[in-house]
């Protein structure tokens, strides 16, 4: 009896403990990833990216940052476990200097410029894995100190086709180096991307390192120089999210941003 008083008074106490502590650490591992999304509505235009993403996990929770205040929105961020930097208008190129060039450019929003910025910085303080898409690519390098091409058609000399009346439709090569992190995970040195921008990379910020190109040479995707101690980051000019899953240059790059974002979570947590 003294024995059974002091399993109940003392031990099973210790277990009851033990098994909600355990049950609440593997909640919090397996909670819904939260992604940050700098602009994922009107879903009728951003919602194949939040797609993108729900194919590989459907608990992932996608989060539109652009409406919501600046500081409402880096706050958020604190709470997220990656970032997407999805496509868009042009960015305003007095960001890289040339402010004269804006006549060359279509839409600016400015807005989304300076939060677009202010989300990059803080997710590579936070070292939160990233990925960007077209525009995403080009604020990406801009953020970091590069400039952009701001009309390839009239400051380019081209044969290949970047804009086109079918982007969905419309496809042009791209050739991957091997030495990259984009090779390591599409398994492929060339494959076929769409065409949807008149923009790109000028000058490649320093931190940053060319992962693939067009056969004009114009940079389709950038990824960190030195990946040591950096979380995952990948930025592409095509759209891999209108891409099929059987495209090597589409759906590995979801499925590594979402594995990073796990990793992200589990060391947070």
């Amino acid at each position: 009896m003294k024995n059974k008083h002091l399993f109940k008074s003392l031990i099973l106490p210790g277990i009851i403990a033990l098994f909600i502590l355990n049950s609440c650490v593997e909640n919090k591992i397996n909670k819904p990833l939260r992604i940050a999304i700098s602009k994922a509505k009107p879903i009728e235009y951003y919602g194949a990216y939040s797609a993108w993403l729900k194919n590989i996990d459907s608990t992932t929770i996608c989060i539109d940052m652009y409406h919501m205040p600046l500081d409402s929105a880096l706050l958020l961020m604190d709470n997220c476990d990656g970032l997407l930097v999805t496509g868009g208008p042009d960015v305003n190129p007095a960001w890289y200097g040339q402010a004269g060039d804006t006549i060359k450019c279509g839409s600016i929003d400015n807005k989304r410029d300076t939060l677009e910025i202010a989300l990059i910085k803080k997710a590579l303080e936070m070292n939160m894995p990233f990925v960007g898409i077209c525009r995403g690519e080009q604020i990406l390098n801009v953020a970091l100190g590069g400039s952009l091409i701001v009309d390839i058609p009239t400051d380019y000399d081209t044969v290949v086709v970047h804009r086109c009346d079918d982007p969905y439709n419309y496809r042009h090569e791209i050739f991957v180096n091997s030495n990259t992190l984009l090779f390591e995970l599409s398994g492929t040195l060339k494959g076929a991307v769409n065409s949807n921008h008149h923009q790109a990379i000028n000058k490649l910020a320093g931190k940053l390192k060319v992962s693939a190109r067009t056969s004009d040479s114009l940079i389709e995707a950038i990824e960190w120089k030195n990946h040591e101690n950096k979380a995952f980051l990948i930025a592409v000019q095509w759209h891999p999210e209108r891409l099929p899953d059987t495209n090597k240059l589409s759906f590995p790059i979801a499925e590594n941003f979402i594995n990073s974002a796990r990793e992200f979570q589990k060391l947070a947590n």
